[in-house]
């Protein structure tokens, strides 16, 4: 009978009987009662009651019932703690039994039982099992190291293990070695600054020779492991790839994998006229072809693979594309990965099996399948000219089906094709037009409008055409409305004469009926272009374009390169960095293909350099050292290079954003500051009546547009007089009056950071500082001990913002008794970063002589406030409106007794920059912007009112987590 009838029983009062068979003499009735205790345990029922009774039953030779108790141990060892003690004398007689087996167990328990209190009696016998006789006990330990590393690292390091892992790397074992090697890369990945993982010639020779004889998952370790070492030269390279290829013709598809991502890491350094060059490339095609044969979702990741390595290397499977063609059965995530791959390998060469191909799959009756069909046949015209014709004609022969979604899918592809071909296949558009009232989806009605008003010369009625798109233009997408406006635009410039209503109609539309502000400003920047130079209109509408590229969905360089290290894993699937998609620091670390021989470049080795700090290559999305890490990974470069410059004053008078009037700085630019200013302020307008107010007067219908288009009847002052928006900010901004030199940087008085009690007689206390732009940490260290103090050094923890010491702790002289020594340490901003609570904790490690102490301490913020944390004018103002309102935080700053010029001059001291000074019914409104080392930007409004030392503070910031902190670097500044 099996062992099903365990989970059968639904008896009551069954722990006590239980209890009562644990107990038993007999050893059938102890192992019967132990698995029934599992069988409990694994449907979820409540059994830690018997604890001691199962530990008793460790004092046993079956392995069998070893296996099952050590199992339960595993299972409640956390929520029994005190029991779990108990078990330990066992363990440690375990790992000296004579089967190797009982010891091998024994240790891999101990690595699952994740307790504190437990595991500083596990480090003897692990100690042991990493140096027994037999390798199974070896392998079995190395994983353990990796485990207890995971519950205690520091302990780990105290006890020497990591070095005998280091040791080995060089058993005489593969499956040794493997282990070895997986729990290293298991700990690295955890520590990435750590170099572990010493890779040099002799320990990769070791590799290579266990690589031939361990099994299918330690080859993978050992591949990944190797993917991460860089070759001195081109002949190392070779060699490597040379002992790596028979792994490609591997049944696992995991190795096969790993043996591709080594040799395209490898083959970087092999000059391109080696003749092993060649023979390597032809290598790598088979077992990339073999693994299309296995199931649909193994197909699917072998194809995301082949995706990355056809985009660096084409030639590899340039001959292969028959194994690419869809199969009528394939699932549609694969019909439509192969897709994507035939068009990389399209060329003249096979062009032509390619487009039969595509057109008998347009003719499927898969919706998805078929769009991204017809797309690769535009896509096929735009790689390979010389197949652009057949091409068109297919398309218009599809669009003769007149089936919605390919005629659609046509029009879009035949945009692109007039982009790259101009003054070619325009005959075709007399079709298009026909099918113009069967088009309901925005990008096709978008192109639609596009080719209409690209060639409306060629169009007899293309106005007629337009003005139909034009009568639901409030329902339409915003793709389709810009479209729309630019097209009738163009027309007017080609036929002035017959489309002048048109043109004011979608203008007055685009300006006054819109919500959009994309469209609004595309409408006014026309209308001015239209109304005060018609020539320079038609220069800038009608401009020649670009062609259009050959392949735009291609991935960027640089990120293409760091997929390929990542061959085989998830980053390949999801075709993202690491960082994008895991939490935490693992696997943050940004890995870079090695530079081609001869290059010139250096190949940057994964061993960080003598000084600490491995130069970081070019990330695609911002490293999560450039902003703050896991905490906030939002978009925040540095405004200046994101934020368009200021827009015309129409949406600024949409909403009194600062509720200080931050508009007018953009309005009227007339310097007496009348009663209109101050109405406006006060009482925001409806939102019904922005576009009266915003035009700065009564526009009453269209603007009577001449021949040239005469000026709207009222424009806004910075449209109808260009210069108005910089005469108006320059005035407005003039800080030159009320501001003076800015004070120096406010530093904190020291503070005790660990007291002489906690740390044997060693007392810290300190500040931090910024001087020059250079972070400091300022310590006075104090011997308050018997015993002279030498050999101090310094580490920080990870923490938010990167924070990590810039050189060693300067105490050259031994620190006697009764002795206070001053240092200063110099900091960095490029530290591991790690999200900390609160935001501005720093954990910190001082070593000396006598022992390791650990404390914490807080630093202000003001300390990241960089020097160049002045906002260009035009930048704020667009910057505060593009920062949503719920990121905006309000704060109180109490008894300040300065007025604002002196509060100004103040804040400068720590790099808090005032951009502009407004002064309204005695108010005087400072605006404010902050840098931070990361990138990341601050703004504020600062109200100081004559005679009242409450300030009120508004900042707003795309990271709101840090809001809190900057106000706090207010009040310790103005405070102090």
């Amino acid at each position: 009978m099996t062992d099903s009838k365990y989970f059968t029983t639904t008896k009551k009062g069954e722990i006590f009987e239980l209890k009562a068979e644990l107990n038993s003499d007999k050893k059938e009735k102890k192992k019967e009662a132990v698995k029934k205790v599992i069988a409990s345990m694994t449907v979820g029922k409540d059994v830690s009651a018997l604890f001691p009774d199962v530990v008793n039953c460790m004092q046993t030779d079956n392995l069998e019932l070893k296996k099952l108790v050590y199992l339960y141990l595993m299972n409640y060892a956390k929520s029994q703690p005190d029991m779990a003690i108990m078990a330990v004398n066992t363990f440690v007689k375990d790992c000296e039994d004579p089967n190797p087996l009982i010891r091998a167990l024994a240790v891999r328990t101990m690595g699952c039982i994740r307790v504190d209190k437990i595991t500083e009696y596990l480090c003897e016998p692990l100690r042991k099992c990493l140096k027994d006789e037999d390798p199974y006990v070896r392998k079995t330990a190395a994983v353990c190291v990796a485990k207890l590393h995971d519950i205690n690292a520091q302990l780990v390091e105290d006890q020497g293990f990591l070095d005998t892992l280091k040791d080995l790397i060089s058993d005489s074992n593969p499956m040794v070695v493997a282990n070895a090697v997986a729990a290293l890369s298991e700990i690295a990945e955890s520590h990435p600054n750590s170099n572990l993982l010493d890779l040099n010639p002799q320990t990769i020779n070791k590799l290579l020779t266990a690589l031939n004889e361990c099994t299918e998952w330690g080859q993978i370790f050992i591949l990944d492991c190797l993917a991460n070492y860089t070759p001195r030269d081109d002949r190392e390279s070779q060699s490597i790839c040379e002992r790596v290829t028979p792994r490609l013709s591997h049944a696992n598809s995991a190795v096969v994998l790993s043996a591709v991502k080594v040799l395209m890491k490898f083959m970087e350094m092999l000059p391109k006229d080696l003749d092993y060059y060649g023979t390597l490339l032809k290598k790598l095609a088979p077992p990339l072809v073999t693994l299309l044969s296995a199931e649909p979702e193994l197909q699917y990741v072998a194809l995301r693979n082949i995706n990355l390595i056809v985009q660096k290397r084409p030639e590899i499977l340039k001959h292969e594309m028959k194994v690419f063609f869809v199969k009528y059965n394939d699932p549609i995530y694969v019909k439509l990965e192969k897709l994507d791959i035939m068009i990389r390998l399209a060329s003249q060469a096979n062009i032509a099996q390619v487009l039969a191909e595509l057109k008998e799959y347009a003719t499927e009756v898969d919706v998805d399948f078929v769009r991204k069909a017809v797309r690769a046949i535009g896509r096929c015209a735009i790689k390979v000219e010389q197949s652009a014709e057949r091409c068109v004609s297919t398309l218009l022969d599809l669009i003769q089906t007149k089936v919605n979604y390919v005629v659609q899918e046509a029009i879009v592809v035949i945009k692109d094709i007039f982009r790259k071909y101009p003054n070619k296949y325009e005959s075709v558009i007399a079709t298009l037009c026909e099918n113009l009232d069967s088009l309901d989806e925005p990008e096709a009605r978008a192109a639609m409008i596009w080719i209409v008003g690209e060639y409306a010369e060629r169009i007899d009625n293309a106005d007629e055409l337009l003005e139909s798109f034009l009568e639901g233009f409030h329902d339409e997408s915003t793709q389709v409305q810009l479209q729309l406006l630019t097209a009738i635009v163009k027309l007017f410039l080609k036929k002035p004469t017959e489309t002048q209503e048109l043109v004011q109609q979608v203008l007055s539309l685009a300006t006054q009926d819109s919500d959009n502000p994309d469209l609004r400003d595309r409408g006014y920047i026309y209308w001015r272009l239209l109304s005060t130079d018609p020539v320079a209109a038609k220069e800038v509408v009608l401009a020649e374009k670009p062609l259009i590229s050959e392949e735009t969905d291609l991935i960027e360089p640089t990120l293409l390169d760091e997929l390929i290290c990542h061959i085989g894993t998830l980053a390949s699937v999801y075709h993202k960095p690491p960082s994008a998609f895991v939490e935490g620091s693992r696997g943050v670390q940004h890995k870079r293909l090695p530079a081609r021989a001869g290059s010139g470049e250096s190949a940057e080795s994964p061993e960080v350099g003598q000084s600490g700090t491995s130069e970081a290559p070019p990330a695609v999305i911002p490293s999560q050292g450039d902003l703050l890490g896991d905490l906030l990974n939002l978009d925040l470069a540095p405004a200046t290079t994101t934020v368009p410059s200021v827009q015309p004053s129409m949406q600024m008078g949409a909403m009194d954003l600062l509720g200080g009037g931050l508009d007018s700085l953009m309005g009227d630019e007339s310097d007496t500051p009348g009663v209109s200013h101050r109405t406006e302020m006060q009482s925001p307008q409806p939102s019904s009546d922005y576009s009266e107010r915003e035009l700065g007067g009564d526009i009453g219908g269209s603007p009577s547009m001449g021949a040239a288009l005469g000026a709207p009847a009222a424009m806004p002052a910075a449209l109808s007089n260009a210069p108005a928006v910089g005469g108006g900010l320059g005035d407005l901004f003039d800080l030159g009056g009320g501001v003076g030199m800015p004070t120096g940087f406010y530093v904190a008085p020291k503070t005790l950071f660990l007291p002489a009690m906690k740390a044997k007689g060693l007392e810290i206390s300190g500040t931090f500082a910024r001087r020059g732009g250079i972070i400091q940490m300022d310590l006075s260290l104090t011997n308050k001990a018997m015993s002279v103090m030498t050999d101090f050094a310094i580490q920080f923890n990870r923490n938010s913002f990167g924070l990590a010491p810039a050189g060693p702790l300067q105490v050259l002289t031994p620190l006697t008794p009764n002795q206070t020594i001053d240092v200063s340490l110099p900091l960095g901003t490029t530290g591991p970063v790690m999200k900390m609570e609160p935001l501005n904790n720093l954990q910190v490690a001082v070593k000396n002589n006598i022992d390791v102490f650990y404390f914490s301490c807080q630093y202000p913020l003001s300390l990241l406030f960089v020097e160049d944390g002045k906002m260009e004018r035009q930048v704020f103002l667009a910057t505060w409106k593009d920062i949503p309102n719920d990121n905006e935080a309000q704060f109180q700053i109490k008894d300040v007794h300065l007025n604002s010029d002196a509060a100004s001059n103040k804040l400068q001291g720590s790099n808090i920059f005032t951009i502009a000074k407004r002064t309204v019914d005695a108010q005087d409104m400072l605006y404010q912007s902050i840098k931070l080392t990361n990138g990341i930007w601050v703004l504020a409004e600062m109200r100081v009112q004559t005679g009242n030392p409450n300030y009120t503070l508004s900042i707003k910031c795309r990271a709101p987590e840090v809001s809190q902190f900057v106000y706090q670097c207010y009040e310790l500044v103005l405070k102090n």
